[in-house]
């Protein structure tokens, strides 16, 4: 018999299937997004459904003319004494669990405590239209990530190990609640349901990290109230229908039946809509630090093998490159230290800033990146050369290339590109640790170099 121990957890189950919302590890991003989900979540409930939940219930009332069963799966850890879970129901608005008494029937089933289950908060429903997947856990740094599925095979694998649960904790319940799972047959959402409940998540989004208030104009400090508007209208809008457009179109490629052609197309598809979907979760991050005047400090930094950095992300900065018509290469000694940083925003910043680099070349330039250790710190020189050149020149007017709109971001008009200015690209470094310097070389314009603070500990 399989032990409780070795059955996987939801969040492995989504992780392995698609990570649709891929969303990056944050001290309280993810909590904020998870309290966005649940709030969504009575828009989209009409009538009938069966919804699983840990560690309490996730709708604290229905309405008069639904009829929806709850099955709460509670971590014995969390009970503390208590009786019932009906002690712990969600207030999504507050992100706090309060006292009240759920009007749906409601079911509890005990996890025990060498459970890993009882380490993710998550919300399985299934209803007539639809099916999704909510969760919420923590990486091995103890930050908090969130994902969510409407995919109906990842669902499926999420009831069958939600299953296993009731088999062993609660034999005598899972009969019947076998016979109300399949009262709905697996079906994949019209794509209006998941624009729609997108839109909600993010319109529900608590704005304010620790009190989840809204963020006051004056809180921003080198940035105007019009600018932090911007901001956030441009992110909701761009990431809204974008989320939901990569979401449909990773559901098809799940499909047996398509094209290769077709294949090849919805691949274009999800890479372009996770390019600006990444590129302005990068944009409203910069916003947050800007905003609240945030240093390097209160970003969570830790060693991390450089080298594995680098094999992740060079292939993609080639690719990216190579469709502008400009060749990248990147030249990374066999041996690099550990640097002290904060690995997905150090991923988000580099990107951005070969990106913003690589669109401003003319066609058949060249893009020479040399990584060294210098001392205690890795320096990460970017170098162009133009196709009709013979010799590598620093980068030219990488300051000045493009036009300010307000006092965070830079529109490049010969391409249309959106990115953060210098400056603020300059305090995103220094906020994981490192340093951007642009340096003015006579005759030969500017010379673009990153430094990173090294560790001393190796892998």
């Amino acid at each position: 018999m399989v032990k409780l121990q070795q059955l996987p957890v939801l969040s492995q189950i989504i992780q392995t299937e698609q990570s649709l919302s891929q969303a990056k590890a944050d001290n309280v991003k993810g909590w904020r997004e998870w309290y966005g989900a649940i709030a969504a979540l009575p828009s989209l409930l009409e009538t009938q459904g069966l919804i699983f939940s840990s560690p309490a219930p996730v709708m604290k009332t229905v309405q008069s003319n639904q009829h929806f069963t709850s099955i709460v799966f509670i971590p014995e850890l969390c009970l503390q004494g208590q009786n019932s879970s009906r002690l712990l129901t969600l207030a999504p608005a507050t992100g706090k669990y309060s006292i009240a008494e759920p009007s749906s029937p409601m079911r509890e089933v005990l996890l025990s405590a060498h459970d890993p289950l009882q380490n993710e908060q998550f919300c399985l429903i299934f209803t007539p239209k639809f099916s999704l997947l909510l969760v919420l856990t923590l990486n091995e740094q103890g930050e908090s990530c969130f994902d969510f599925s409407f995919d109906p095979e990842v669902t499926e694998k999420a009831w069958l190990t939600l299953r296993s649960r009731l088999q062993a904790n609660a034999p005598e319940q899972l009969s019947s609640i076998q016979q109300q799972r399949e009262q709905f047959p697996l079906c994949s959402p019209d794509y209006r349901l998941v624009s729609d409940f997108t839109r909600e998540l993010l319109n529900h989004l608590p704005a304010n990290r620790e009190t989840h208030e809204e963020i006051p104009a004056t809180a921003t400090t080198g940035s105007t109230s019009t600018d932090v508007e911007l901001l956030q209208a441009l992110t909701h809008e761009v990431r809204t229908p974008l989320t939901t457009i990569r979401m449909l179109t990773r559901l098809l490629l799940k499909r047996k039946d398509l094209g290769k052609d077709v294949l090849k197309r919805l691949r274009a598809i999800d890479q372009e809509c996770t390019e600006q979907i990444n590129r302005m979760e990068l944009i409203f991050q910069a916003m947050e630090l800007e905003g609240k005047n945030e240093s390097k400090q209160e970003v969570n930094v830790s060693p991390i093998p450089l080298q594995e950095l680098f094999a992740q992300n060079i292939p993609y900065w080639k690719k990216q490159a190579k469709r502008r018509n400009v060749e990248l290469d990147v030249i990374v000694p066999e041996q690099l230290p550990t640097v002290i940083t904060n690995p997905e925003l150090l991923t988000q910043v580099l990107t951005g800033l070969m990106e913003n680099f690589t669109s401003g070349l003319p066609t058949g330039s060249k893009i020479k990146v040399q990584v060294k250790s210098a001392g205690h710190q890795i320096k990460l020189q970017l170098l162009s050369q133009s196709s009709s050149a013979n010799t590598v020149n620093p980068v030219s007017s990488y300051g000045n290339r493009g036009k300010s709109i307000g006092q965070l971001l830079t529109l490049q008009p010969e391409t249309g590109n959106l990115s953060l200015n210098l400056s603020v690209t300059k305090n995103l470094f220094e906020a994981i640790g490192g340093k951007l310097t642009v340096r003015q070389r006579p005759q030969l314009g500017e010379e673009l170099t990153v430094f990173l603070p090294a560790s001393l500990i190796r892998y």
